[in-house]
């Protein structure tokens, strides 16, 4: 998928959505009425890359699937990473239904039961000593709690964070974000962000994730008055998926310059990697975890921070201040998602359908000499598309070509970083609906080779 003004791949955190193959997916595949709401959309909303104009018009979401208004039923390999729990839970439902009947707001400076259920509940899953928190509505406002933490608790500003990451759409986000998508044209961002490589094994311009824990323990070295480090766990669009090695060499470089490690869970918390929290498959204790997304089960947005509590030293100021800082609904929300999850021990499902797909995903790439390589953990996988397997060159517009042609078929997924396949499913999706879909990729895939 190439950018409209550009000859490069635009790496960014999804599909491009002006494109030829958009243009003849709506033409062959929509009908009149779903093209009149498209463009009534197109006509109220402002227009953004990687939103509107839209795909499609969703009627209905159920389990691991979404209904389009044409009774069209997708397989969400993709769901902005938010429906673990599956969509229209009626866990999840009836929690926030007897909630908001009863206390739909609570004004800031209140607190309510239900909030603090969720607290005791979340920081009592947590690992470590990470038995502190504080709630916010999104994603992005996590990230910037954690920001305001690391400022306050060190006494600096600067951060180290990777090229090609995403934490969020506002500035301060996208300043510690590494993708040009959302730092272009913007201007001045938020100072001393410093960006390091990440550490894949595929293609990584350092060579070797040794190699990138040794560029980054020479940032810090050298900068010497760094407030903290932040990153995901596991890369969610790139499918990157760090050795223990590395976070190991994070640890100990972030204890001995003072520096706070932020991990951001936002996407690949939450059992979607086989453990609940992500973190857990570093070997190390974060300072601070960032949660979202799936924390509101698919039907609230919910956030949060966890800390560990010696970090507990803001009292004079205010972090996070915001109207729905303990919104009953999303509480309610969260808490009914974490005892679904917990319950019925979703991340050991996600641990063992993840390690049964990718066996099946590298039979494909066996098969195909487009996918180039073929990461996961739990049940979040990346499918690389390749032009060239000696040269590993990036295949762009086959990986836009390939939505297209699963869109078609019942799946839906996004392609991340211009040639990455990401599939991002929910928890509750079944052996068969998994197995449908790895056998759309392979006839979509074929379809491609033959017409190429």
């Amino acid at each position: 998928m190439l950018h409209p003004q550009a000859d490069t791949p635009d790496r960014s955190e999804g599909d491009i959505n002006l494109s030829p193959y958009r243009q003849a997916f709506h033409e062959e595949c929509l009908d009149d009425t779903t093209r009149d709401w498209l463009a009534q959309d197109a006509d109220v909303f402002l227009h953004q890359a990687l939103s509107t104009p839209c795909l499609d018009v969703l009627d209905s979401a159920d389990g691991a699937a979404v209904t389009d208004l044409q009774g069209r039923r997708l397989l969400d390999f993709h769901g902005n990473s938010l429906h673990q729990v599956g969509y229209n839970n009626p866990a999840i439902i009836d929690a926030v239904v007897d909630q908001i009947r009863r206390l739909p707001f609570c004004p800031r400076r209140y607190t309510n039961k239900v909030a603090v259920e969720l607290g005791q509940l979340l920081t009592s899953l947590a690992p470590g000593d990470l038995n502190k928190l504080t709630l916010c509505p999104g994603g992005t406002e996590a990230v910037s709690i954690a920001l305001k933490i690391a400022r306050i608790t060190t006494g600096r500003y600067k951060t180290v964070s990777w090229w090609d990451s995403f934490h969020g759409a506002t500035l301060d986000a996208i300043s510690i974000g590494g993708q040009a998508h959302f730092r272009r044209d913007i201007g001045p961002l938020l100072p001393g962000c410093i960006h390091v490589p990440p550490p894949g094994k595929y293609r990584n311009p350092m060579g070797s994730p040794e190699a990138a824990a040794d560029y980054l323990e020479y940032v810090f070295d050298t900068e010497g008055d760094i407030a903290a480090f932040i990153a995901e766990p596991v890369r969610c669009t790139s499918v990157t998926v760090p050795p223990v090695e590395y976070w190991q060499r994070v640890r100990e470089v972030c204890d001995r310059h003072g520096a706070l490690m932020i991990i951001d869970e936002i996407p690949t918390g939450l059992g979607v990697t086989g453990k609940l929290f992500a973190c857990e498959h570093a070997g190390v204790i974060p300072d601070v975890v960032c949660l979202g997304k799936g924390l509101g089960g698919g039907v609230w947005p919910q956030a949060g921070v966890v800390v560990r509590e010696h970090l507990d030293v803001t009292r004079h100021t205010s972090i996070g201040h915001y109207t729905h800082e303990k919104s009953p609904g999303g509480c309610a929300a969260a808490l009914a998602t974490l005892k679904f999850i917990t319950d019925n021990d979703l991340p050991a499902r996600a641990a063992t359908l993840g390690e049964r797909t990718v066996t099946k995903l590298k039979a494909l790439q066996d098969k195909h000499d487009l996918i180039g390589s073929v990461r996961g953990v739990g049940l979040v996988m990346g499918i690389e598309l390749i032009s060239d397997r000696a040269t590993k060159s990036p295949a762009p517009q086959a990986a836009e070509r390939c939505m297209y042609e699963c869109l078609k078929r019942g799946l839906s997924f996004k392609v991340s970083c211009g040639n990455v396949i990401t599939w991002t499913p929910s928890l509750v999706t079944t052996d068969e609906e998994m197995d449908h879909a790895v056998n759309i990729l392979d006839e979509s895939l074929s379809v491609i080779a033959s017409t190429s």
